[in-house]
C-alpha cells in the first residue's frame, strides 16, 4: 500500500489523537464472510493485540477529525489547545480501512471524530464513510462509529443500518462534572441518542420477527407491530441487516472531575438497566491539556488500579449477578485498591461463609472468589456424578488459593483455617495478585505508531 505524504501525516495526527477514546471491546456481532465481500465479523472479538496501557489496538483506531469547536477542558483536541490538526475524508476513511485489512493488519474500524462545524456534519461525515465502506467497498468486517449527540436523528438512524456497533461517550459521570469541565455538552443531549440507539435495536428486532412470522398479513395497517412500518423504508435498503446488532456502549472519565467510585458504579448499573447496554468502558483521566481545573497527573501518573477495580466491579455486576449497593456503599464510596472487589465483598460479609460447594447453587458459586463462571458450571454439573474433593475442584478451573478460606468440600476446609476477615486478608495481600500491565509502575502510554507497521522509509 503506497500511503502519500499528505494520508501518511493525517494518520500520524488521527491515530494519536484516538488513543484516549477506549475501544477494548469485542465486536459482539457474527457475520460469516460473504462472496462478493470483503472480511467478516466474530463475536468471539477483535481484542488480539493491546497496547502497553492495556488497550486493544487490533481496530484501525482513528479520528475522522481533530478540529472541534467545543472547548473541553479535559480533551486534548478542544478548540483552544494548540496542536497540529487534520482531517479525513470519507473516501479516505474507506481506502484506509480496506487496504489496512488486506495488509492483514486489522480486522475492523473503530472510527470516532471531534465536532467539525457542528454534529450534524460530523455526523453525515461519519456516515458517509462508513456507507461507502459497506457499498463500494463490500467490506464486510466489524464497524464501530460515535454518535454524535446532537446530530439529527434521521443521520444516527441512517448509520445504524451500516455499522455492528454505536456507543455515545458519557465521558464524566455527573451532570455536575459536565457542568463544569465540559459547559457546551449535557445530559440531555447525550442520552437522547442513547435512547434512539435502544428503541432503534428493539423495533429491528420486531420487524425481523414481523417478516418471518409469515402468519401474520403484511399490510402496513397491521396492529400488532405499529412500530414495524417506521423502520420499513431504510430497512428495504439494507436487506438482511438489523439496526446496530452488536450494541452500544458508552465511556466515563476516571479521575478529572472528582467523582467517588461509589456514583460511578451506581451510575453504570443504572445505565445498563436504562439503555441496555453491552459494555462501560473506564478511561484512566491522563491530564492532557495542563488546565487549571484538571487534577495534575504528571507524577502520580493516571489512576490505572483504579480504572482495574472499577472494570472489576463492572464485571460482577454484568457475569455475576451482583449488584451496585453490594459491591460499594456511600458511607464507603471507593472501592478497595487492596483487594478486588468480590474479595472484599466476602471479606465483609464472612457470615455467609464457609460455603458448601457440594450442595451450593450456581449464584453461590459464583460471589466465592476464586470460583469463575466456567468453573461454577462445572462443579454444578460434575457433582451429579458424584463427591468433590480439593483435587477435582483446582481440575475444574478454582483458583484454590483464593477459595480455600470460604468453602469446604464434603464438610472440611482445606486446611484448618478460622474466619477471621484480618488473617484471611493478610493471607491475600500475599498472594501478589496479578496486575495489568501499567499498574504495577510501567506507566508507559504507548498506541501502535505508523512505524510499527511501515517502518522508517
Amino acid at each position: 500500500m503506497g500511503l502519500s505524504q499528505d494520508i501518511f501525516r493525517k494518520l500520524e495526527i488521527l491515530t494519536d489523537a484516538a488513543k484516549y477514546d477506549v475501544a477494548c471491546t469485542s465486536s459482539g456481532s457474527s457475520r460469516r464472510g460473504v462472496k462478493g465481500t470483503m472480511g467478516s465479523a466474530v463475536s468471539a472479538g477483535l481484542c488480539h493485540a493491546f497496547a502497553a496501557d492495556g488497550r486493544c489496538i487490533s481496530l484501525l483506531k482513528i479520528l475522522q477529525t481533530n478540529e472541534c469547536v467545543y472547548d473541553c477542558k479535559y480533551c486534548c483536541n478542544r478548540c483552544s489547545n494548540d496542536v497540529p490538526r487534520a482531517s479525513f475524508s470519507p473516501e479516505e476513511i474507506a481506502e484506509l480501512t480496506v487496504s489496512f485489512y488486506r495488509r492483514n493488519y486489522i480486522e475492523g474500524l473503530f472510527l470516532s471524530s471531534g465536532i467539525r462545524n457542528n454534529p450534524d456534519y460530523t455526523m453525515e461525515q461519519i456516515y458517509q464513510a462508513v456507507y461507502l465502506l459497506r457499498r463500494k467497498y463490500r467490506f464486510n468486517g466489524y464497524i464501530h462509529v460515535k454518535a454524535i449527540p446532537g446530530a439529527d436523528p434521521l443521520l444516527i438512524e441512517k448509520t445504524g443500518w451500516v455499522v455492528d456497533r454505536m456507543s455515545v461517550n458519557m465521558e464524566l459521570p455527573t451532570a455536575e462534572g459536565l457542568r463544569r469541565l465540559a459547559p457546551q455538552k449535557n445530559r440531555r443531549k447525550i442520552l437522547t441518542p442513547m435512547r434512539q440507539i435502544q428503541t432503534g435495536r428493539r423495533e429491528s428486532l420486531l420487524l425481523q420477527d414481523y417478516r418471518n412470522y409469515t402468519a401474520l398479513p403484511a399490510a402496513p395497517e397491521n396492529t400488532l407491530y405499529p412500530a414495524v412500518t417506521q423502520k420499513q423504508v431504510l430497512q428495504e435498503s439494507h436487506p438482511g441487516a438489523a439496526f446496530v446488532p452488536a450494541g452500544q456502549s458508552t465511556q466515563m472519565i476516571i479521575g478529572a472531575s472528582g467523582e467517588s467510585d461509589y456514583e460511578i458504579v451506581h451510575m453504570a448499573e443504572a445505565m445498563y438497566r436504562q439503555f441496555e447496554l453491552k459494555r462501560v468502558f473506564y478511561s484512566a483521566f491522563i491530564n492532557t491539556t495542563g488546565d487549571d481545573l484538571l487534577p495534575d497527573t504528571s507524577e502520580s501518573g493516571p489512576p490505572l488500579l483504579r480504572e482495574h477495580r472499577l472494570y472489576q466491579a463492572d464485571f460482577l455486576m454484568r457475569f455475576y449477578h451482583f449488584r451496585a449497593a453490594e459491591l460499594i456503599t456511600a458511607e464507603r464510596p471507593h472501592l478497595d485498591t487492596r483487594v478486588d472487589p468480590k474479595c472484599s465483598w466476602a471479606l465483609d460479609h464472612l457470615e455467609f461463609f464457609p460455603v458448601e460447594v457440594q450442595d451450593a447453587d450456581y449464584h453461590t458459586l459464583l460471589r466465592i472468589p476464586g470460583i469463575g463462571v466456567k468453573s461454577a458450571k462445572r462443579i454444578v454439573a460434575a457433582r451429579r456424578m458424584g463427591r468433590l474433593d480439593f483435587d477435582s475442584l483446582k481440575r475444574f478451573g478454582v483458583v484454590l488459593k483464593r477459595a480455600m478460606y470460604f468453602i469446604t468440600c464434603s464438610g472440611r476446609m482445606m486446611i484448618p483455617l478460622k474466619m477471621n476477615r484480618s488473617f484471611i486478608l493478610a493471607n491475600l495481600l500475599g498472594l501478589g495478585e496479578k496486575l495489568p500491565p501499567g499498574i504495577m509502575g510501567q506507566t508507559t502510554y504507548h498506541q501502535m505508531s505508523l512505524t510499527d507497521l511501515f517502518g522508517d522509509g
